[in-house]
């Protein structure tokens, strides 16, 4: 019995059945609190990569969406349909987002133009190829015109959609026959943006209707 351990709960020696299962539960719990430790250590630097990621990477603003130079594009419209198309001097701070014809399910073709002129509204002119009054009511949900406007010398037409919503985001819009064509200025914006570019383009809306016989 010399050496052995006397333990004080026993009030003698462990036998070695005893010794085993005692360094058996200590080796248990010393791996149980390693593995609690591992994983609070686990834990922290978890924390750490997503600080690291949330505050040390620059994310910045996305860069503004570049705006269209639309005189290229209006001259190889005119020259791909052999005829005059309009296209509004702005403002040069005025973003194009969009410069195109777009062919509808009618058998309309308009020559379209959407400007952003501040980061709250959109303005959108559009000339239709051959068309009239029927084709803007179309565009604008069978929006009827509620009156008539004279802005640089050319009567137009004003539409005002009793639903945005459903007409496209539209709240006001302006018309009036260009020749053969009919041109339409509408927009998300206030009448003033509106009435602006009617203003800008009224001169060449009375170049198309003296060109036309």
């Amino acid at each position: 019995m010399a050496g052995q351990r006397v333990v004080a709960e026993l009030g003698r020696p462990e036998t070695p059945d005893e010794t085993a299962a005692r360094k058996a539960e200590s080796s248990r719990v010393y791996r149980s609190s390693q593995t609690f430790r591992n994983l609070i250590a686990a834990l922290i630097a978890t924390l750490l990569v997503v600080l690291v990621v949330v505050f040390g990477v620059p994310r910045g603003e996305l860069p503004a969406r570049e705006s269209i130079d639309t005189a290229p594009v209006a001259a190889d419209v005119a020259e791909t349909y052999d005829r005059a198309v309009i296209d509004p001097a702005v403002p040069d701070a005025w973003r194009v987002n969009s410069a195109a014809v777009a062919a509808e399910a009618d058998g309309s073709t308009a020559w379209t133009i959407v400007y952003v002129p501040d980061d709250t509204s959109f303005v959108r002119f559009s000339q239709a190829f051959d068309a009239d009054e029927a084709w803007a009511r179309s565009e604008l949900r069978g929006t009827a015109p509620s009156g008539s406007a004279t802005i640089a010398g050319i009567v137009w037409q004003v539409f005002e959609p009793a639903d945005a919503d459903a007409a496209g985001n539209i709240s006001y819009a302006l018309g009036t026959q260009a020749g053969a064509d009919y041109v339409l200025v509408s927009g998300s914006g206030s009448a003033d943006t509106v009435g602006e570019i009617a203003e800008i383009i009224a001169p060449r809306v009375a170049e198309l209707r003296s060109a036309t016989p």
